[in-house]
């Protein structure tokens, strides 16, 4: 059975979000959103994490859980998913002082 997910998208290849908007709207520059099977959500990940490379990406989707959704991410984000008693927080990570010079 089809339910909505929502893919983020931070630097991508062009040919990454062409794949995903095959699959989904681009409602907003880089937010794909669509109604998928649980087989499509999960070839689409693959795809997203193999071709990532130095961008970032994230994907919501419904899950029997207390919150009702689960996270997934692909690439290098400065938001980390942690598990605290069965609830995803997002916990903040610093930034490399070495990337900021790069800017």
């Amino acid at each position: 059975m089809p339910s909505m997910v929502v893919i983020a998208t931070t630097a991508v290849p062009d040919r990454l979000r062409g794949a995903l908007s095959r699959w989904t709207s681009e409602v907003i520059a880089g937010i794909f959103v669509g109604s998928v099977s649980a087989r499509v959500r999960d070839e689409l990940w693959a795809a997203v994490e193999q071709v990532v490379g130095e961008g970032a990406a994230l994907l919501i989707h419904p899950a029997s859980n207390e919150q009702g959704y689960e996270l997934r991410t692909a690439g290098i984000r400065r938001r980390i998913p942690a598990d605290f008693d069965g609830l995803t927080l997002i916990r903040m990570v610093a930034q490399n002082p070495k990337n900021e010079q790069s800017l």
